[in-house]
C-alpha cells in the first residue's frame, strides 16, 4: 500500500513527466521552439496543471525548456555559439568522468559499457534519434560508475542540452564513427592510461560538436498530443485528439 502511495505522489508523478519530456527531446520528437502547454500535459499525463507547472520549471533548470511570459513554455532554443559553448563545458566535464575511472572499473562495468554499444551497434541503419539517444545515454552510463552525484548531475543535464542542440545544428548522424570511438574509450578505460582516455573522449566529443554543429533544421509543426503519446502512460481518445486539432484549426 505504502508503495501505491509513493508511486502516485505528486513528486513521482513530476518525475514521470519529466522523464518522458526528456527522452522526447533526446529523440527529437518535440523540436526546439515546440510549445508545451500545461492543459495538453495534464490531459496527456493524467495529471493536474500544478503537476505540468512543475515538471516544466524542472526542465527549466536544467536549460531543456524556456518559461516565457503568461506561463507560456518551450522546448529550448538555444544559439549556435550557445550550443557549441555547451559542447566545449561537455568536454572538460567527461575528461574529468574518464580521469576517475581509467583503471578503476570493475569486469562487470566494463561488460556493462560493452553491452551498452552493442545496442548502439544494433542500432545502426535505424532512427538517428534512436542512436542519438543510445550515444548520449553511454556517456551518462560512464558519469553514472563515478558514483559521484554532483558528476552525474551535471553530465546528464550538459549531455540532455547537447540532444537538444542536435535538433537544430545537425547533418544527418553517422553513428559508426561514435559506436568506434566508445569501443577505444572502453579499452582504454581498461588499460588504465588516464591521460590517453581524457585525450581520447576530448576528440571524441569534439569531433561529434564538428560533425553536428553544421546548419539549422526545419521545423516539422506537429500536434504534441500526437508527438507524446508514445512517450506517455496515460491513455487518451481518438475524440479528445481530434477535437484538439478542431481547437487548433479555429
Amino acid at each position: 500500500m505504502a508503495r501505491d502511495k509513493a508511486e502516485d505522489s505528486p513528486s513521482d508523478k513530476v518525475g514521470t513527466i519529466c522523464r518522458a519530456l526528456r527522452r522526447a527531446i533526446i529523440e527529437q520528437a518535440l523540436e526546439p521552439g515546440a510549445k508545451l502547454p500545461e492543459d495538453a500535459l495534464g490531459e496527456r499525463f493524467g495529471v493536474s496543471r500544478t503537476i505540468a507547472r512543475h515538471a516544466l520549471g524542472q526542465l527549466a533548470a536544467e536549460g531543456l525548456v524556456e518559461l516565457r511570459r503568461n506561463r507560456i513554455a518551450v522546448v529550448a532554443t538555444p544559439s549556435w555559439q550557445e550550443a557549441r559553448d555547451t559542447f566545449d563545458i561537455r568536454i572538460q566535464l567527461e575528461r574529468l568522468v574518464v580521469r576517475q575511472l581509467a583503471g578503476r572499473l570493475s569486469k562487470a562495468q566494463l561488460t556493462a559499457l560493452r553491452a551498452h554499444i552493442d545496442q548502439e551497434d544494433a542500432a545502426r541503419g535505424g532512427p538517428d534519434a534512436v542512436s542519438i539517444r543510445l550515444a548520449t545515454e553511454f556517456h551518462i552510463l560512464l558519469a553514472t560508475m563515478t558514483e559521484s552525484a554532483i558528476m552525474i548531475r551535471y553530465v546528464s543535464e550538459i549531455a540532455y542540452r547537447c540532444c537538444l542542440t542536435l535538433s537544430l545544428f545537425s547533418r544527418p548522424h553517422s553513428s559508426e564513427c561514435a559506436i568506434n570511438e566508445h569501443r577505444l574509450l572502453i579499452d582504454a578505460l581498461e588499460s588504465g592510461d588516464a591521460e590517453k582516455v581524457m585525450s581520447l573522449m576530448h576528440h571524441h566529443l569534439d569531433s561529434v560538436a564538428e560533425r553536428a554543429l553544421v546548419a539549422q533544421a526545419k521545423p516539422r509543426g506537429r500536434d504534441i498530443m500526437d508527438i507524446l503519446a508514445p512517450y506517455a502512460d496515460a491513455p487518451v481518445t481518438r475524440s479528445t485528439v481530434r477535437k484538439r486539432r478542431l481547437d487548433a484549426a479555429e
